[in-house]
């Protein structure tokens, strides 16, 4: 009897332990064009563990056949941090289409000497990193992946990608990429242009369904960027949708609307809502991430791969405010 209560209670004790989110050592995605912080901003970061700051310098796009950056940022005085900052890049998918050798060689020169110049601009404490963000396909994942190999040759950094959850589940299809640490984007789980109930940014059980294998990706390495962001999915008499971002449930109480759920407003008068003018009849519904979600979706990653830094996304006044991290 006595062996059988200890057995129990360690196995009561495995469940517990097997349960419960551990802690993880956090920073947030600086993706705003111009450099800046405000007091609300500077304390959440000022409380983060991990010692990066991923900062979004530019995007990457091909206009009429040539490559172009795209909102380059610019920094305003009250951008001071101790954190070391990584450079985050995002290539849209269509530069990447039919890329020749001398072009691959080209953007990772280009890339490479823009960042430098923007570091020695801004004074910015840069790591030893560089971060691609791209959501790359069957189709472009050769050349891809090429010009993440040119770019480390070229600037003998190391170089990260994102992850994102279609990449992880079709991986013989998109491939696994050349780096040896990757980051984990668990969020955008559906469209928020589509018809659905569910949150565009982050279900659950779809993030589930699409990582149920993730401890099989083989990479060395991957952390995990989590979402904070919110927005207002606006949808007119025709049934069409556009976003507006950074928009909560909060900012859904007003005379003007009629609350037809927890989360959903119809507009009751014409005028100017949150910068957009809105028709009577319109429909708003707000979607953010609860504490809940975060925590849910923490603890089904550990269970999957060793442990990881989050990187929120992203650092924000209206996102980190009485967020408890």
């Amino acid at each position: 009897m006595k062996n059988f209560k200890i057995l129990f209670l360690c196995s009561l004790f495995l469940i517990v332990s097997c349960s419960r989110k551990e802690n993880h050592p956090y920073t947030f995605y600086y993706w705003k064009t111009r450099l800046k912080l405000d007091s609300e901003e500077k304390k959440a970061l000022g409380k983060a563990a991990a010692p990066y700051l991923y900062t979004r310098f530019f995007d990457v796009d091909k206009v009429n056949g040539k490559f172009q950056p795209v909102a380059v940022i610019s920094k305003d005085s009250s951008f001071q941090t101790d954190k070391q900052i990584v450079p985050t890049i995002f290539i849209t998918n269509q530069s990447l289409l039919g890329i020749s050798s001398e072009e691959i060689k080209f953007l990772a020169e280009s890339i490479h000497h823009l960042i430098q110049k923007k570091s020695e601009e801004y004074h910015l404490s840069i790591n030893n990193e560089i971060q691609i963000d791209c959501d790359w396909t069957a189709g472009t994942r050769n050349d891809y992946f090429k010009f993440l190999k040119e770019l480390k040759r070229i600037s003998g950094k190391e170089i990260t990608c994102t992850l994102r959850l279609h990449q992880v589940k079709d991986k013989k299809q998109t491939g696994i990429p050349p780096v040896e640490k990757v980051y984990l984007m668990c969020y955008s789980t559906s469209s928020p242009l589509e018809n659905s109930d569910k949150n565009s940014i982050l279900d659950v059980n779809i993030l589930k369904s699409y990582l149920s294998k993730l401890e099989d990706y083989p990479v060395k390495k991957i952390e995990v960027a989590l979402p904070i962001y919110s927005w207002g999915i606006v949808t007119n008499h025709l049934g069409k949708h556009k976003l507006i971002n950074a928009l909560s449930k909060r900012d859904l109480e007003n005379p003007n609307f009629r609350k037809r759920s927890d989360d959903e407003i119809e507009v009751l008068k014409d005028g100017f809502y949150f910068g957009s003018f809105l028709n009577k009849g319109f429909t708003i519904k707000a979607e953010e991430i609860s504490e809940e979600q975060l925590e849910d979706v923490t603890v089904f990653l550990q269970k999957k791969i060793p442990h990881f830094t989050i990187i929120y996304y992203q650092l924000d006044s209206k996102f980190v405010l009485d967020r408890k991290f």
